[in-house]
This record gives structure tokens, sequence and C-alpha cells, in this order.
């Protein structure tokens, strides 16, 4: 297959691809790029180590691009999948108690009297139900809500859009927002965003992040979070409660699953503690 390889790593790529050839149930040159995602989201979820899901898609990679050359298929499914990092670290996240405390903090109880704490809790709910990136948070225009269905319509990077499920207390503190808080902030004036600035434009990341600092402060996080904490606690908290890592992948807008990879040492630390809970001999 290549040429100058071990003879053990010629038999990796071997057991590799009889390994998805057993899973697969049916011609390896039959396979598409989603049969190749739908793998690697099952030795991701088996806790698959990065460098054993590289060597497989090494193996995959050869075997296909041989196909090509070959004549066997016409399109390499293995084109648009990105190697897994190795030796990524961890981002930084929150506790579910952590993110509590922090939505928290903004005064929120009278919209009339506090229309920007209104607006900052509504942004922080909508930031922890979605895991969107501080940049399309501060993007979202009314018209990408939809309420009634419960969705918001992001565009991404490379103008990739992709709907996200808001959950019912973000649509809740939206729902408030947009009856009293916004329309006092604004003061007669007509904006697009949905969330509005004193100035009747839309927040910058800048304000915001200013914003998530002050208030994790208030909130007694005594170590430096972002915009981009909340993302990461969003789908840490979905994977630690048994979340599918590709249903992760599309809500997040990562363009390959081994992106996403990073989020699965929650779960196989909540099988530890499941193990230790439950076990007769845990």
């Amino acid at each position: 297959m290549q040429r100058g390889l071990s003879r053990a790593t010629l038999a990796g790529y071997r057991r590799d691809l009889q390994g998805f050839a057993g899973w697969l149930r049916r011609d390896l040159a039959s396979a598409q790029e989603s049969d190749l995602q739908d793998y690697l989201a099952v030795r991701l979820a088996e806790r698959r180590s990065p460098r054993s899901v590289a060597r497989f898609l090494s193996a995959a990679r050869g075997f296909y691009q041989r196909a090509v050359d070959t004549g066997t298929i016409a399109v390499d499914p293995t084109a648009n999948l990105s190697r897994p990092m190795l030796g990524r670290p961890l981002p930084g996240t929150l506790s579910e108690d952590e993110v509590e405390r922090l939505l928290a903090v903004p005064k929120s109880d009278d919209p009339e009297n506090e229309p920007a704490g209104f607006r900052d809790r509504a942004m922080l709910e909508t930031l922890y139900a979605t895991g969107l990136r501080v940049s399309e948070l501060v993007s979202l225009t009314l018209t990408a809500l939809n309420l009634r269905r419960g969705t918001v319509q992001v565009v991404g990077k490379g103008g990739k859009e992709r709907l996200v499920p808001l959950g019912e207390t973000a649509i809740d503190w939206i729902e408030r927002y947009l009856d009293t808080a916004r329309p006092m902030i604004l003061k007669g004036r007509a904006s697009p965003a949905l969330f509005v600035s004193n100035r009747g434009q839309g927040m910058t990341r800048q304000t915001f992040w200013h914003m998530v600092k002050r208030y994790a402060a208030a909130a007694g996080i005594d170590r430096a979070i972002s915009p981009h904490t909340l993302r990461h606690a969003f789908a840490t908290h979905l994977v630690n409660h048994g979340a599918d890592l590709r249903a992760v992948q599309l809500m997040l807008g990562h363009a390959d699953l081994s992106t996403t990879q990073i989020y699965t040492h929650v779960a196989r630390d909540r099988l530890k503690r499941l193990h230790a809970e439950h076990h007769p001999r845990g």
C-alpha cells in the first residue's frame, strides 16, 4: 500500500482496515465520507487514543488514494477528513456550579430598571445554551431567531450555516429581553442585531469579553475565563450528560469530528465515576 513502511506499521494498517470493513459490513470501496465520520465517532466513543485514530486515517487514506489511482473509485472519501491533533491540550472550562454562579450575577430582576443586566443575562444564557463562538453570538440578528421552533440560525466559519437548538431557559430569557429590555436600550432606534449596545448598535466581541471577565470576578471565579470558556463548558457538560459526539460536533460547527474529540475525556471520566458509584466492586 505504501512503500518504506515497516512490517509492524503495515500490519497495523491491515488490522485497522479490517476493523473498518467489519464495522461497515460491505465492500470498503463503497464507503462514503459519512461512513468514515461515523466510524471515527465510534472509535472516539470507545476512548481510542488520538494516535490510534491518526493511524486509522493514514491507513484509510493510503487505501482510498490507491483506489482512486487504479480507477476502482472516483472520489476519495478521506479527502476532507482532518488528522487528529496529537497531544492537544484540553480547553479550560467551568463546572456546572460555576456556570450557575456566573449566570446569576447580572442584575436582571427588573428589565425596566436594569435593561443592560437583563440583556447580559440573556446573552450569557444563549451562549451557554448553544456553545456559539463569541463572533457568532454578537452577529446574531432578529431574523436568525425562530423562538416557536426553539432554534437559532448561525453563520459560522467559512460562511457555513447551521441550526442550533436554544433550550427552554435561553428562550425564556430572550423573549423577556425582547419584550422589555431591548426596546428600552434602543430608545426608539432600529437595529437588526439581536443583542444591542447602549449606542443602538450590535454588541462587539471586545465589549462582551470584558463583560464576561467582570461577571466572572463577581461570581468568585478566580481564574481567567473568556466567552470561549462557556463554549467549552457547553460541550463538556453535554458530553458529561451522555450526548452523542456527532451531535456536539454539529452544534459547535466543527468541520471535522477530530476537532470535537478533545471532549471525549469527559465521557471517560463520567464512566469511571459511574463505575465507582454503582459497581459492587467499584
